[in-house]
């Protein structure tokens, strides 16, 4: 039996914070960090206060003991350190008004790609994770933004847990899994913590995240939007120079009614469609092999025809994707030559090819 990162979280969750006034265990009080859990080997990082250091090593001992007991541990790593008690994490919430300025290039990032959807629940994280992943796979130096800020998805999709350090309270070291760089507000608040933010809030952190997390040099910059065509989107494109967007939606017309929308937006916003992926296009049962288009087929085939778009994928419904992002490894990652890894990587190739990547 292999072991998984719940329950690696689970043994953690055992061991309180010996200097936490609320009997908080060493989870529940954001302690653990950059958590990854592949092939049986599991490696963290407890993140303390330099003052209480001394204290943590019995913990950090305590720690790796727990993970070895557990079933299918192959090795265990846990380093501790210690953050600056000068250095707090960053605020992102928007602090002076700055001027307003046309879209602007990210310092590093050479292009940006907006992953976009009329509507939730089409799939357009999970192809935002496989299509960073992939691209990563095909040698790209990728990042990927995290910018649905009232559901994110992404520390779950990429395996990564703890909060992003702050070397002066002002910018933001990212997190790394996978070969992506990746930043979320999923990283920078507790585990089932609402976003209770307006717009301006919003515009606020996404201007934040943009311009003071330390990318470094990286090729494309993914950026996982929300769904529909409210604030979060247009900062994106007025505050960033966006290189095109990828709209995801699922065949039947319910979706494609919003996803008509999204483009519409883009449009008005100067931005350019890259193409659209049909997502859930077609399910092929595990037991008898009867294939079935649960959503219908061809709609947004029809839909990208109709606006001059390209077609650039029809991704299957398939039970093995859902796992894998679940588990903190995208598929193109845990089954990098399965039918379904292809689909994803094909993008990948293609924008590579036409230079967006």
């Amino acid at each position: 039996m292999s072991v998984t990162r719940e329950s690696v979280l689970d043994a953690l969750k055992q061991i309180k914070d010996p200097v936490s006034a609320q009997d908080q265990d060493i989870v529940g009080g954001g302690l653990v960090r950059a958590l990854t859990v592949e092939d049986g080997a599991v490696r963290f990082v407890i993140e303390v206060n330099p003052s209480h250091a001394q204290a943590y090593e019995a913990v950090r001992a305590d720690a790796e003991a727990k993970i070895k007991a557990l079933e299918g541990v192959s090795s265990v790593s846990a380093v501790m350190t210690a953050h600056s008690a000068k250095a707090p994490p960053p605020d992102l919430k928007p602090g002076r008004k700055a001027e307003p300025k046309g879209p602007q290039k990210v310092p590093g990032v050479d292009r940006i790609v907006a992953i976009a959807s009329g509507k939730g629940g089409v799939g357009k994280s999970t192809l935002s994770a496989n299509l960073a992943c992939a691209l990563a796979a095909e040698g790209r130096r990728v990042g990927l933004l995290d910018a649905d800020v009232y559901g994110p998805s992404q520390p779950r999709m990429l395996g990564v847990s703890g909060r992003p350090a702050s070397p002066d309270g002002k910018t933001i070291l990212p997190m790394r899994n996978h070969g992506v760089t990746m930043m979320s507000m999923g990283l920078m608040t507790n585990e089932g913590q609402a976003v209770v933010w307006r717009g301006p809030m919003l515009m606020g952190a996404l201007q934040q995240m943009l311009t003071q997390v330390q990318w470094g040099a990286l090729d494309v910059l993914i950026v996982d939007l929300p769904p529909g065509t409210g604030d979060v989107q247009m900062t994106l494109a007025q505050k960033a120079h966006v290189d095109g967007a990828i709209v995801v939606s699922t065949p039947q017309d319910v979706a494609l009614l919003d996803a008509r929308k999204g483009i519409d937006m883009f449009n008005q916003l100067g931005t350019p469609i890259l193409g659209m992926i049909e997502n859930m296009s077609t399910h092929i049962c595990s037991q008898c092999g009867h294939e079935e288009h649960v959503f219908g087929h061809g709609g947004v085939a029809a839909e990208a025809k109709k606006l001059g778009v390209p077609l650039l994928a029809e991704i299957p419904l398939d039970l093995d994707i859902r796992l894998a992002a679940d588990g903190g490894a995208p598929i193109v990652i845990s089954k990098p030559d399965s039918p379904q890894a292809e689909s994803f990587r094909a993008i990948a190739r293609q924008l590579v090819a036409d230079g967006l990547a």
